[in-house]
């Protein structure tokens, strides 16, 4: 059953990754090896390599394959680099940080997802992962600055308190727009001077929710 998913893997990464211009080996290699089908239910595995996003509990989702890919190496990360992730979700998108990063500190603001990813990761061996339940868009302070900030959820505006939190140089990606509709966005934190924010668009995107202070309110 794993060589069949790892062919699967293999094929998900030749026809919807690399074939649609992500050129960066690392993020290729990881997602290569990380085993999408572990984050999903089980009756969902024959779709876990497909080019779509999956539901997963607490009516969230697990990105689809591509996203994963433009979204991780928009960071262009190295294996030194601390990266924060808003939004732990399913863990896919962790493992894939986790992988490429020295350290991975996520936060998810609901508890039931944040443990069932733990144990999917703790399974994995993925022991540079930090997770903690919370609002994410306070960050997470204790622990900034960050090479590399990822928000796996639609927000109104880029949250002033995560840009604070980057390291010179670093780099975070957001979805921006409405709650219907997003664009990817990455800003880049000057290296000599930290004043310094490059704002670049990457392209549409759709993702849920960003809830919290600094994001959207929770449907009531």
């Amino acid at each position: 059953m794993m060589d069949r998913y790892k062919k699967q893997r293999l094929r998900m990464v030749d026809s919807q990754i690399r074939a649609r211009g992500i050129i960066d080996e690392g993020v290729l290699r990881a997602m290569e090896k990380v085993p999408r089908h572990l984050f999903i239910d089980e009756g969902l595995w024959d779709q876990a390599y497909n080019d779509n996003p999956l539901p997963i509990d607490e009516r969230q989702t697990i990105s689809q394959p591509y996203i994963v890919a433009i979204m991780t190496e928009a960071l262009e990360l190295r294996d030194r680099d601390r990266v924060l992730e808003i939004g732990t979700g399913s863990g896919y998108q962790t493992a894939i940080l986790a992988e490429l990063a020295d350290r991975v500190y996520s936060i998810e603001r609901i508890a039931a997802l944040a443990t069932k990813a733990r144990k999917v990761l703790d399974f994995l061996n993925y022991y540079n992962v930090a997770i903690r339940v919370g609002d994410g868009t306070y960050g997470w302070r204790e622990e900034a600055p960050f090479e590399a900030i990822l928000v796996t959820a639609g927000a109104p505006h880029v949250p002033k308190t995560l840009v604070e939190q980057l390291a010179p140089g670093g780099r975070l990606v957001i979805p921006v727009g409405s709650r219907h509709t997003q664009d990817l966005v990455k800003m880049t934190r000057g290296s000599e001077d930290p004043s310094d924010i490059k704002r670049e668009n990457l392209g549409g995107c759709r993702f849920v929710d960003l809830i919290g202070e600094h994001g959207w309110e929770a449907y009531v």
